[in-house]
C-alpha cells in the first residue's frame, strides 16, 4: 500500500502487543524445554511461564544489560503480569467495556504496524504460523483485555495533577539525584501549506465530474480507475480499497462512503489529497468496502514560491522586532501550535527529529543567535496529507545544566507528576491484591 493509501487508512504503528503474544506462544526457557506451566492464578485468569519469559525477552531486547535468567528479573516480570491481570479483573468488575469496533480497529492498527516492520501479510502469516483471519480471531480477546486495562487506568490516573507546593517538595527531595538537563532549544514555527491555485482546482474538479458522468452512463469503474486514478496504491486493483472498519478513513472520505448505497457512485468529494469519486461495494454496520478514483490537485512551482515569499516577509518583519508569536497566531496553518504562538517547546538537541527537524535544518538553527529565524524550509506534517514550508524561530538555547526550579519548572512538574502517579498506582495495586484473589504457584 503506497503513501496515499496508508494515510487514507490512517494506520497507527503499534504492534508490540501482537509481537508479545507471538513470543508468549512460542517462547522456550531452554531449547527443547516446554514452559507451558501455570506459575500464577489471578481471579479466574492464569499466567503461564511462557507469558513471563515473553515479557523478559521483550525487556532484554530493549535493555541489553538485562540478564533474562536472573531470578529477580523473572520475579519482577511475574509481578507486572499479576498487576496486569488484577487491573483487567477490576475493569470487568466496574463494567468497563470495549466495543467490537474498538477491538477491530486496534487489531487492524497493530497489524498495520507489523506490516510496516516485516513487510507483508505473507511474512506475518509465516511468523505466526496462521492466516491473518486466524490471527485476528486468536488475539481478539488479548486486545479486548488490553483496551479494558487502558480505559480503567486512564479513568483513574489521567487527571492526576500536582500543586506548586508538591512540585517544590519534589524538587527539594530529589534535586541532587535528578540527572542534568541535556542541551535544549526553545523553538517556535510558522507553517504555510502550499495550496493549488483556484484555476488548478477548478480544472481537476471538472475532469472528476466528467469521469463521474461517464461512469453513471455505464462506464466500468475498475477500468476508469486504472486509467485516471492518481492513487498508485489502489489503481492497479481498479481502485478497490477493501473492507475497512469505521474510523480508519479520513473524515471527508468516510462520511461520503457511509452515505452511499451499494453500487452507488458519489459526486466528487474533496479531501486533502484532491477529489475522489467513490463507489460503495458493500456496507456493514461498522465497515465499508469501497473503491475510488483519486484526482490529485497538482501544485505548481508558483504555488510553492508564493508560500515561501509570504513566510520570508514574516521573517524580515520579525527581524525588525515584530512579534513572531503574534504572526504565528494570525497566519500559521499548523492548528496544533497556532494558538500557542507556534511553540514547539524545549527540544533536546539529540531529539530534534521528533519535531520533524532534519539534520540540515538543525545545523542552521545551531548557527543562529538567540532570536534568529531560519529561512523558509520544506515541511510536511506527520499526517502527510499536506506539504508546505515553515520558518523556525530560535527563541533561546539552554546548554547542559543542573536542573533548576526557576528555569526548568515544566520539567520538574512532569517528573513530580510521574512520581505521584506511580505512587498512586502502587497503592492501587496493594488494594487490588487485598481484595482480589491471586496466588503464585510454586
Amino acid at each position: 500500500m503506497n503513501t496515499i493509501s496508508r494515510i487514507i487508512h490512517r494506520s497507527v504503528v503499534c504492534a508490540c502487543v501482537l509481537i508479545a503474544s507471538v513470543q508468549a506462544a512460542s517462547a522456550q526457557y531452554k531449547a527443547g524445554e516446554a514452559v507451558d506451566k501455570i506459575v500464577a492464578v489471578v481471579g479466574n485468569e492464569i499466567i503461564l511461564q511462557s507469558d513471563v519469559m515473553s515479557n523478559v525477552m521483550m525487556a532484554a531486547q530493549q535493555d541489553r544489560r538485562l540478564n533474562p535468567t536472573d531470578p529477580k528479573v523473572l520475579s519482577r516480570a511475574l509481578d507486572m503480569l499479576i498487576n496486569d491481570r488484577l487491573v483487567i479483573i477490576k475493569a470487568q468488575e466496574d463494567s468497563v467495556t470495549a466495543t467490537e469496533e474498538e477491538i477491530s480497529e486496534r487489531l487492524e492498527f497493530q497489524l498495520q504496524g507489523l506490516r510496516s516492520q516485516v513487510g507483508s501479510d505473507k511474512r506475518i502469516e509465516a511468523l505466526y504460523g496462521m492466516s491473518i483471519a486466524q490471527i485476528k480471531r486468536e488475539f481478539r480477546d488479548d486486545i479486548r483485555k488490553r483496551l479494558l486495562s487502558e480505559k480503567i487506568s486512564q479513568q483513574k490516573f489521567a487527571g492526576i495533577k500536582v500543586s506548586a507546593k508538591e512540585v517544590q517538595d519534589f524538587f527539594k527531595q530529589f534535586k541532587d539525584s535528578i540527572p542534568k538537563v541535556p542541551p535544549q532549544y526553545e523553538l517556535y514555527h510558522i507553517v504555510k501549506y502550499v495550496d493549488a491555485s483556484n484555476a488548478a482546482k477548478e480544472k481537476m474538479l471538472a475532469l472528476a465530474q466528467k469521469v463521474r458522468d461517464s461512469l453513471v452512463a455505464g462506464g466500468k469503474f475498475a477500468e476508469f480507475a486504472k486509467r485516471y486514478s492518481d492513487d498508485p496504491g489502489s489503481k492497479g486493483a481498479g481502485g478497490d480499497l477493501g473492507l475497512v472498519n469505521r474510523g480508519n478513513f479520513i473524515a471527508e472520505f468516510e462520511k461520503m462512503a457511509y452515505s452511499l448505497q451499494p453500487n452507488e457512485i458519489s459526486q466528487p468529494v474533496e479531501t486533502p489529497f484532491g477529489y475522489h469519486i467513490i463507489q460503495l461495494i458493500e456496507k456493514q454496520e461498522n465497515a465499508v468496502n469501497t473503491r475510488h478514483i483519486l484526482f490529485k490537485i497538482g501544485q505548481t512551482e508558483d504555488d510553492g514560491n508564493r508560500a515561501k515569499k509570504f513566510l520570508d516577509s514574516l521573517k524580515q518583519r520579525t527581524e525588525k522586532s515584530e512579534s513572531f508569536e503574534d504572526f504565528a497566531k494570525m497566519y500559521s496553518d499548523d492548528t496544533d501550535t497556532k494558538a500557542f504562538g507556534g511553540s514547539l517547546g524545549r527540544i533536546e538537541t539529540a531529539r530534534m527529529s521528533e519535531a520533524l527537524i532534519t539534520t540540515d535544518v538543525q545545523a542552521k538553527i545551531e548557527k543562529l543567535p538567540d532570536g534568529g529565524v531560519v529561512e523558509p524550509t520544506t515541511y510536511a506534517p506527520p499526517s502527510g496529507t499536506k506539504s508546505g514550508y515553515r520558518i523556525i524561530w530560535r527563541k533561546k538555547f539552554f546548554g547542559e545544566h543542573q536542573i533548576a526550579l526557576e528555569n526548568d519548572y515544566k520539567r520538574v512538574e512532569q517528573l513530580a507528576t510521574a512520581q505521584k502517579r506511580a505512587k498512586l498506582y502502587e497503592d492501587w495495586m496493594k488494594e487490588l491484591r487485598r481484595t482480589i484473589y491471586w496466588e503464585v504457584k510454586k
